[in-house]
């Protein structure tokens, strides 16, 4: 029986915040970067036909002007704007300008990236930054600063993975709304921590709902792209088809059910009255210091609610294993891998603007907003706690509730 997915997590307000600051300031920096690099093409190749007598073009790139500083909501940010150089004579000399940045322009809007990313958001963004007489906004400027980001997801989604490890993995699946199609779009997130600590994200994929067959082909494309060594420990929700695809393409990867979603599914199944009893409960379990302890916290959760909600209790039961699983792993490592929050707290962000613009036009442009908002987010990822313990792991060393029980031989 699949599990639901609605889950509740909260993350501290100010860190929400200052996240989705510093991925709108980035953002808006590159999409105005992007935009002006599209705009002068376009002027460039609109004088193409413009040549000397050896045939050399009078309109080309010249380098870049200095930086420029625009205001907006969320702080200053730098924009580089290329150079045209007309090498005709001076009377025939035509001076470029960007409609775009105009030479009097110093203030943008806050929420220009993100609003942007959308289908058709670009043009609107830009509206909204310039008026919506501006003649910079052409048919071109946009496809071409569209297609920018299309590409690089393309590219980033075809990298080679040879040489790459990943210690633990967490996979998610989540859902967004497309204002174009009837289905809701499901995206299949893979992220990963690197042997030196650094969480990086390994792969985004358009799945069909968040099945068995959607997930393994995602598994196979990262090991076709050189991804050939299992990760020591996988952490994801109970629902996932990522839990039957996964022994087919790394068969030594073992299981971590994330707690966070274990809880609310558990909880749904309680009286609203008693939920707030029982989720400390739950909360005893996870937390115990060893997976004895933590057994025993089990069992009298269990014996608690056993007799009027069996449903709740064998939501729990069945999974008890891949519960604790954390355990045999340095406790360092614990807050980690209990739940798939590396996941769930940059999507916080992505839900936020997917709201904002009440959804992505098509698949390809919401595939595309995820990427662009995980790979920048992941900039700001926390290092991993323990970073020094996870060669050990690699090379096999055993944990018992956390602590180091057994070299490996020689």
């Amino acid at each position: 029986m699949s599990e639901s997915i609605t889950t509740t997590v909260e993350f501290p307000a100010s860190l929400g915040r200052d996240m989705l600051t510093a991925i709108l300031r980035e953002g808006a920096q590159q999409m105005l970067a992007t935009a002006i690099e599209a705009e002068v093409q376009a002027w460039i190749a609109g004088h193409a036909h413009l040549t000397d007598e050896a045939g050399r073009r009078q309109v080309v790139r010249n380098g870049y002007l200095p930086q420029r500083k625009i205001t907006t909501g969320l702080g200053r940010i730098e924009v580089e704007q290329p150079r045209v150089h007309d090498r005709r004579s001076p009377e025939e000399r035509e001076k470029f300008n960007s409609r775009i940045l105009p030479p009097y322009l110093r203030k943008t809007i806050p929420w220009l990236y993100l609003k942007g990313i959308s289908t058709g958001g670009f043009g609107e963004a830009l509206q909204s930054l310039l008026g919506t007489e501006c003649p910079g906004l052409s048919a071109t400027t946009i496809t071409r600063l569209k297609e920018t980001w299309k590409e690089e997801f393309r590219t980033w989604n075809t990298r080679s993975l040879e040489g790459r490890q990943y210690v633990y993995a967490w996979a998610d699946g989540v859902h967004f709304n497309i204002r174009l199609e009837e289905d809701r779009q499901c995206i299949l997130v893979l992220m990963g921590v690197t042997p030196e600590g650094k969480k990086e994200l390994i792969a985004v994929h358009d799945g069909f709902r968040e099945s068995e067959q959607s997930w393994k082909e995602l598994l196979l494309d990262v090991k076709s792209r050189g991804l050939w060594i299992d990760p020591q420990l996988a952490t994801g929700d109970g629902a996932l088809g990522f839990w039957k695809a996964l022994p087919h393409v790394y068969s030594k990867t073992r299981e971590q059910r994330c707690w966070v979603h274990k809880t609310a599914n558990v909880l749904d199944k309680l009286p609203k009255r008693l939920q707030a009893t029982a989720k400390e409960k739950i909360h005893q379990i996870w937390m115990a210091d060893t997976r004895a302890h933590a057994g025993q916290a089990f069992d009298l959760f269990l014996e608690t609610y056993e007799a009027k909600y069996p449903k709740a209790c064998e939501c729990l039961r069945k999974d008890r294993d891949a519960l604790l699983a954390f355990y045999d792993f340095p406790a360092e490592h614990w807050v980690h891998l209990r739940t798939t929050n590396p996941i769930e707290s940059t999507f916080a962000t992505v839900r936020l603007r997917t709201k904002r613009t009440k959804g992505c036009g098509s698949r390809i442009a919401c595939l595309t907003m995820v990427f662009k908002l995980m790979q920048s987010a992941q900039k700001r990822w926390r290092t991993f706690n323990g970073t020094e313990t996870l060669p050990e792991v690699i090379s096999g060393v055993q944990f018992t509730d956390g602590i180091k029980t057994k070299q490996v031989a020689a």
